[in-house]
């Protein structure tokens, strides 16, 4: 239903150009092709476009040399968590004093030097565990969709010859730009902070680090670029901080008590339907 719907988002900002004698034609059907390739994006395109997207990325940042603080100190701190299951992680360092952090769907990990000088080493395998999160639950993948989704909109409306297509064309390049900006759902925020709770946790790391690192990041107001795409830090404390006093569960435990619940409950209704059909057998 979620496709549906984005798809025939898509299309719709198409009609309200295509019969426009001033429309681009070319842009107009490489907004269509756009709006179907978010709809329909295998994990093959996905790893695709996210090792194009993650060399772009390096293109336009200063990466840490091997020879780095930076570099030596991550290099240390992600130790052998190169590879899980069938996931494949790399990581690097950007020397720019912004406090960020994001992951590409092919396992690129990219951690900015500003944030490594705000966190302790623990805080910082949060960090790094919280986006392993979002690569091993394919919430990056979504991030596409929309990215896609939001370039098909923009070429729907370049292709018209107004103010809005002009300011549109200018924005034809940004597609990692909105890629990055793109925010996940609290849901998806929430699951990778489990990911990472329970990575700290098996690792032997200090857990606790999980609560300080979002309390720190809660101190660099609503507005700090990071907190576009990883909002809420300051609840999301609190709701680690109630699972490792053991007054809450994960996302997945939830999941699994309500599936629970419902196979129990199906379960009786099934055993109620074949109680009253087997009265009705014995009364015919």
């Amino acid at each position: 239903m979620h496709n549906i719907i984005l798809l025939l988002l898509c299309l719709l900002s198409l009609c309200t150009v295509g019969c426009d004698e001033n429309t681009d034609m070319r842009l107009a059907t490489e907004a269509g092709i756009d709006a179907v390739r978010a709809v329909a994006l295998t994990d093959k395109a996905v790893q695709r476009m996210a090792v194009r997207s993650s060399a772009y990325a390096d293109s336009k940042q200063r990466v840490a040399p091997a020879t780095s603080k930076y570099a030596r100190r991550l290099q240390r701190l992600v130790g052998d968590h190169y590879q899980t299951g069938e996931l494949t992680f790399n990581y690097k360092v950007y020397l720019a004093q912004e406090v960020n952090a994001f992951a590409m769907a092919d396992g690129t990990i990219r951690v900015y030097s500003g944030l490594m000088d705000m966190f302790t080493d623990d805080e910082l395998r949060f960090v790094i565990g919280h986006e392993m999160g979002h690569v091993a639950m394919k919430h990056i993948h979504k991030k596409l969709r929309i990215a896609y989704a939001s370039s098909a909109v923009r070429k729907a409306i370049a292709a018209t010859d107004s103010t809005a297509g002009e300011i549109a064309r200018s924005q034809l390049g940004g597609f990692v730009k909105v890629l990055l900006g793109a925010q996940f759902s609290q849901l998806e925020e929430k699951e990778a902070d489990d990911y990472s709770l329970i990575f700290m946790r098996e690792q032997g790391y200090a857990a606790q680090a999980a609560v300080t690192a979002l309390k720190k990041l809660a101190t660099l107001g609503n507005n700090h670029s990071f907190l576009s795409s990883h909002p809420a830090p300051g609840k999301r404390a609190e709701r680690l901080q109630q699972q490792l006093e053991g007054k809450a569960v994960s996302i997945a435990d939830q999941k699994k008590g309500l599936w629970e619940k419902t196979k129990g409950a199906v379960l009786m209704v099934v055993n109620l339907l074949l109680g009253l059909l087997r009265w009705l057998a014995g009364l015919l």
